[in-house]
């Protein structure tokens, strides 16, 4: 590229060298204002996922220019919820790599020397327009039908008393010069060819009043000097590419390859939110879904893969193609999400059903909570499901509605004769109940539920020959007992 805007960029590092050796890199650089939401996370999850399929590197920047709103707390969340997600990073945050500082508030050094270079350029100038006259200028074009956009008002000032204003102290940002009758095209990794007009696009802040440098700028010129090649983010942040591009081509530096993702949306079609039944990834976490259910449910969100099965990363990444990525609007499905939580805990194992239980398993002895997990996995989605069945086996149990009416509609003779016959069969479910139908004549539900309440305070519920080995003949006659006393 060459022209009046254009100057090469000073001595370019490995790191975007390194662009042009075919190597992919990619990137997540959320700002750390809160907790991640399943948008912010499908996109991390993709990114991830393309560098591993690919061979190459994902990189993770915090992005914490928005200083009234970022904390240091949100920080180590993003840190912990990536790491529960199994996404480790290749570079960046606390992995190290030769592009840093990976905190953008660390790197205002940098970003100054870039300003002073666009401005020694005249590709931008300080703006002293208040907030007030901005909004002014945009109600006058909104009123005469033109879209609202930067006015150019301190664009023709001249450098003199531009120079004299900022020396006096007065507010400015720092505005980018947007150059007339250019076209910006780019082919999208999602959407395709991309075409926009930089007659369209006003003259953008770059820097903020308070200096902090605006997301236009800084994410843009930190992708070209980290060497990422490939940008995964949502379809809001389409129309900001075209500005990027232009920063980008003014300094001289590398283009990343652009891939706009369909947003999630609810059931209404409006982008997804809490009245929708999303949740942040902390509060997925600490409802008890399992970090399988969470990456097989959303890389399959706008994504489709040819297999339905329950995928580990490795075998997620192999098959992920960006020609694979749906264009509509993805549709989020807590159902769905669920079912993921069955296949991901129909593939655990005990020990780690054990680990992901944790407190609910308090009542529950040492010895027994494998062989306790391994009989109630396909009746629990979280830990509170366990919590349930654990008491039901464990302590005194408190029947539900449905147990209460199966034991009033049973009649008495079932239970006496199922207490008659534990002593024979107390050690064998199949045996006792075979016997206990010859004997009363009740066959199929109407001998097996009421049992079941009768044990366990549930009409329905795990595989009864399990449970009946867990609670052993003395609680078992306990709650014969108990029941024919009512």
């Amino acid at each position: 590229m060459t022209g009046p805007w254009y100057f090469p960029w000073f001595e370019l590092s490995a790191t975007i060298r390194a662009m042009s050796n075919n190597t992919v890199k990619t990137r997540f650089a959320p700002s750390p204002t809160g907790q991640l939401h399943l948008g912010n996370v499908r996109t991390a999850l993709f990114s991830a996922l393309h560098a591993r399929h690919a061979g190459g590197r994902f990189l993770l920047r915090i992005e914490d220019t928005d200083k009234a709103r970022s904390r240091e707390a949100f920080t180590r969340w993003i840190e912990d919820d990536l790491r529960w997600l199994g996404l480790t990073w290749d570079e960046g945050l606390d992995a190290g790599g030769d592009a840093g500082p990976y905190v953008q508030s660390a790197r205002e050094p940098i970003y100054a020397d870039l300003y002073a270079r666009l401005q020694a350029a005249g590709r931008a100038y300080p703006c002293f327009c208040t907030q007030e006259q901005l909004e002014a200028s945009r109600a006058a074009q909104r009123a005469a039908g033109r879209p609202p956009r930067y006015a150019g008002t301190c664009a023709r000032l001249s450098a003199e008393e531009a120079a004299a204003r900022v020396l006096a102290g007065e507010p400015h940002t720092l505005r980018f010069r947007v150059p007339a009758g250019e076209t910006i095209e780019f082919e999208d990794l999602v959407r395709g060819p991309q075409c926009f007009s930089s007659d369209d696009i006003g003259d953008f802040v770059i820097r903020r009043t308070d200096g902090t440098p605006a997301f236009f700028f800084c994410n843009a010129v930190d992708d070209a000097l980290m060497g990422v090649t490939h940008v995964w983010r949502g379809e809001d942040h389409l129309s900001n590419t075209s500005r990027q591009l232009l920063i980008l081509r003014a300094l001289g530096l590398p283009e990343p390859r652009y891939g706009h993702l369909a947003l999630i949306v609810g059931e209404d079609g409006a982008p997804l939110s809490k009245r929708h039944g999303a949740m942040s990834l902390e509060e997925l976490r600490e409802r008890g879904y399992l970090p399988a259910a969470v990456t097989n449910y959303l890389a399959r969100l706008g994504h489709t893969y040819a297999s339905d099965a329950l995928l580990n990363l490795d075998a997620l990444a192999a098959a992920f193609d960006p020609v694979r990525l749906g264009r509509s609007a993805a549709r989020f499905d807590l159902a769905q999400l669920d079912h993921w939580q069955k296949r991901a805990l129909a593939a655990a194992t005990p020990a780690q059903l054990v680990k992901w239980a944790g407190g609910s398993l308090t009542a529950v002895p040492v010895a027994q909570r494998e062989r306790f997990m391994a009989t109630v996995r396909d009746n629990v989605l979280f830990p509170a499901d366990v919590l349930v069945w654990a008491q039901s086996v464990y302590e005194k149990i408190v029947p539900d509605e449905p147990a209460e009416a199966a034991i009033k509609d049973a009649p008495r003779e079932l239970f006496t004769t199922a207490l008659e016959l534990l002593s024979a069969h107390g050690d064998d479910f199949r045996a006792w109940t075979k016997a206990i139908s010859v004997r009363t004549g009740l066959k199929g539900r109407a001998l097996f539920m009421p049992l079941r309440a009768a044990l366990t305070g549930r009409a329905h519920g795990p595989e009864m020959a399990h449970f009946f080995a867990l609670l052993g003949r003395e609680k078992i006659e306990q709650r014969l007992r108990a029941v024919m006393e009512e």
